[in-house]
């Protein structure tokens, strides 16, 4: 299940986006009419484990998410590397045990992204980094909203 629509109606769409990192996985969920995305708070990944897929397929099923937007990791130039790998091969484990559609979005800058506008407002992200991959999720799925299907 790669890059294909997710929702066949405006009206339930209630997406899943994941901010697949090293170290944290941020995820947001938008809305039940797919318009405004929002965090939902972060995994923290085990250095040399396996990814967290039945926690993720869990969060997904409990949320109640018809879709999955996960975030693909390219290189500065727009080009696929190992870690592009990675991510799409967790997106078909995740559309394997789920049955949901996996949808794929450039995910580069989200994360300094997030950061820039946690400064903006006047925060630290001291101790906060979990709430960053949070952030840097939703401004992926919003991303991921305003495209076109």
């Amino acid at each position: 299940m790669a890059d294909t629509p997710i929702g066949s109606s405006p009206t339930a769409r209630r997406l899943l986006a994941i901010d697949y990192g090293d170290r944290r996985i941020g995820l947001a969920v938008s809305d039940p009419t797919g318009t405004i995305a929002s965090p939902v708070g972060h995994l923290v990944r085990r250095a040399g484990k396996r990814p967290p897929i039945a926690e993720l397929t869990r969060r997904a099923i409990e949320l109640g998410a018809t879709g999955i937007v996960l975030g693909l990791p390219l290189d500065a130039s727009g080009a696929e590397n190992p870690r592009t790998a990675e991510v799409r091969s967790v997106g078909a484990a995740i559309g394997a045990r789920t049955g949901l559609q996996i949808r794929y979005v450039d995910e580069r800058y989200t994360t300094a992204s997030a950061l820039r506008t946690v400064q903006a407002m006047g925060g630290s992200t001291r101790g906060r980094k979990g709430d960053v991959d949070a952030l840097a999720a939703t401004i992926l799925l919003q991303h991921a909203l305003a495209l076109p299907e």
